[in-house]
């Protein structure tokens, strides 16, 4: 959780997050920093609003799980962290190279506050429920966070996962999409559509809304929506982003699944960020 006394807004934390993940793309030159500036705000209110954590015990056992399904995020999660305190903001020099904690894909045996490995996609929702069986029947009152992507909907694991945990009746479960509309080979909805997402999580047995992941109020009040809920169901928070926000011209880019960019373009990129967070 944020510091006590902490007057640090939501916003500020988001613009940080997309300023760290900027910074650690100038250092490979590449990277997947669209997704993370489009889900800098779901991470700022996950870190500094919903989640319960300490930044220097991070097993510590009362904690709040938040398990990232979606691998390729790492740099997302990193630059998360880094705000929340986990991790140096020196050590996102590093970032990509031999022996650093911040791999190109996220490894829990590499990351502190990384809980899961999420490498193939699609198995993040079936790890939550099995966290959050577990934490039953320790009879704990942490929540297990699963942020995963519209891609991981075209997953049958996925599926698996999702009737599970509303057959168990999993009130600690709390998944998290992030419906961006892009994979690597073209729109989502192109490859394989999911809609209607909310229906059919519904249809599951589950608690689900839909905001706008870049309104952090709408984001916030979904969180606490879920958080609150007194139906014992799994929580499904589906957050519609835009790929790259916050950076203009990297988000009238067509293809953002992977960003490489000019050299000089990452300092243009800090300075959109700054510009817009001085309107």
């Amino acid at each position: 959780m944020p510091e006590a006394g902490s007057n640090v807004s939501l916003a500020e934390r988001a613009y940080r997050i997309r300023r760290h993940a900027v910074r650690m793309g100038a250092v490979q030159g590449q990277g997947y920093v669209g997704q993370a500036l489009g889900i800098a705000d779901v991470l700022a209110v996950s870190y500094f609003h919903a989640l319960r954590y300490r930044p220097q015990d991070t097993l510590w056992e009362g904690r709040d799980r938040f398990l990232l399904s979606i691998g390729h995020y790492a740099i997302a999660l990193y630059a998360a962290l880094i705000e929340a305190g986990v991790l140096p903001e020196e050590e996102l020099e590093t970032y990509g190279t031999d022996d650093s904690r911040m791999p190109m894909s996220g490894m829990a045996a590499y990351t502190p506050g990384m809980e899961i490995t999420g490498g193939s996609l699609g198995h993040g929702l079936g790890i939550a429920v099995g966290m959050g069986l577990g934490l039953k029947r320790k009879k704990s009152d942490s929540f297990v966070y699963n942020l995963l992507s519209d891609g991981e909907l075209g997953e049958g694991s996925t599926w698996e996962a999702a009737m599970s945990a509303a057959h168990h009746r999993l009130d600690n479960v709390i998944a998290i999409v992030d419906f961006n509309n892009q994979q690597a080979d073209g729109p989502s909805r192109d490859m394989l559509s999911a809609e209607p997402v909310t229906d059919k999580f519904t249809a599951f047995g589950w608690h689900a809304q839909r905001v706008d992941g870049n309104d952090i109020e709408a984001v916030k009040a979904a969180f606490d929506t879920a958080r609150n809920l007194v139906e014992a169901k799994p929580r499904m928070i589906v957050c519609d982003t835009k790929m790259a926000k916050g950076v203009p011209f990297l988000e009238r880019r067509e293809i953002t699944h992977f960003i490489r960019v000019e050299p000089e373009e990452w300092a243009l990129a800090l300075e959109a960020l700054e510009k817009g967070q001085a309107l």
